[in-house]
């Protein structure tokens, strides 16, 4: 340890986060010729380049790979030791947190959330940053306290649900659809459809709800995540699933209408958050769990659906 100076450790894990030095300097409030300094004095150190050019951008060497889980752990024990306290104050306390969470998760515990925070815990700052780039493994919570996810895809780290929804289908007040009497999974997938991109692979309860059915959606948007989807679906023919609370934040300013789906065709979406374990018994964590467990509870009540009086039912039989 006497021969790497631990100053550097936070600026090795930026860089190999961002693979930029002029990113790097700028989220670390350094000037440029100081980040390339440290950047100069690592590669010596570990007596490996890191980062290389590609193009017009850089890549990680396979070195600096193995390093970012160590870098990340090592981050997340340090900062665990210098920031414990023997016990947590919320009412005076001016700590910041971080929690990633989805744009569908973020818009429906922000707003619960900031009123809890206001009562009880003036000064603390909780900032909420995406999840994209996060793969639920360990090293991802160096960078922040809880992450507010789905579960069934593989999270890592200690657990506990929040809240269930499922998914409605939406559309605007005048599309077509809307005049059938009846309505099957067969006629939804008759209308152009705007869904939610995840990541490769990544299949949602409402993917996995026609895939079940034996039919294919016919998809004419895609956009990152479920929050503008109610946005795309107003004044045009397009159909979207999303989860039924935000079906319900959407229709407060949007002019669509939304399906319930029949009790066999159900496509349920349970929300989690997680942690590092070794932030289990950490009065500050312990705190913000409850505080969000407590936000999270108020949602049914803050986001009633008005649903339209006709439900989809499964595919038609012959």
């Amino acid at each position: 340890m006497k021969n790497l100076d631990l100053n550097l450790l936070p600026q090795l894990q930026v860089l190999l986060e961002l693979r930029n030095v002029s990113r790097a300097a700028e989220r670390l409030q350094l000037s440029q010729p100081a980040t390339s300094a440290a950047m100069a004095r690592l590669r010596r150190h570990f007596d490996d380049e890191l980062l290389v050019r590609n193009g017009r951008s850089y890549e990680l060497t396979p070195f600096a790979q193995s390093l970012v889980p160590l870098v990340d752990e090592a981050m997340l024990h340090i900062q665990r030791a210098t920031g414990v306290r023997s016990g947590f104050d919320p009412t005076t306390s001016e700590r910041e947190f971080v929690i990633a969470a989805s744009d569908y998760a973020a818009a429906l515990i922000v707003g619960p959330l900031r009123g809890i925070l206001q009562q009880e815990a003036p000064h603390v700052v909780v900032d909420i940053v995406p999840t994209s780039g996060v793969q639920g493994a360990l090293a991802d919570y160096s960078r922040m306290d809880l992450l507010v996810g789905p579960t069934g895809y593989k999270m890592q780290g200690a657990t506990k649900q929040l809240f269930r929804d499922s998914f409605v289908a939406v559309a605007d007040v005048g599309n077509p659809l809307l005049q059938l009497p009846r309505l099957t999974l067969e006629d939804l997938v008759g209308v152009p459809h705007a869904v939610g991109y995840f990541g490769e692979g990544i299949s949602t309860p409402a993917d996995m709800l026609f895939e079940s059915g034996g039919v294919r959606r016919r998809v004419a948007a895609v956009v990152a995540g479920f929050l503008s989807l109610p946005l795309l679906v107003e004044g045009s023919d397009l159909v979207a699933l999303v989860p039924r609370m935000l079906a319900s934040r959407a229709q407060r300013g949007a002019n669509i209408e939304v399906l319930e789906f029949d009790g066999e065709l159900e496509a349920a979406l349970v929300e989690a958050m997680y942690w590092h374990p070794s932030r289990t018994e950490d009065p500050a964590n312990v705190w913000l769990r409850s505080v969000v467990q407590r936000a999270c509870s108020q949602l049914h009540e803050i986001f009633p659906v008005t649903a339209h009086p006709v439900t989809v039912m499964g595919v038609q039989a012959g």
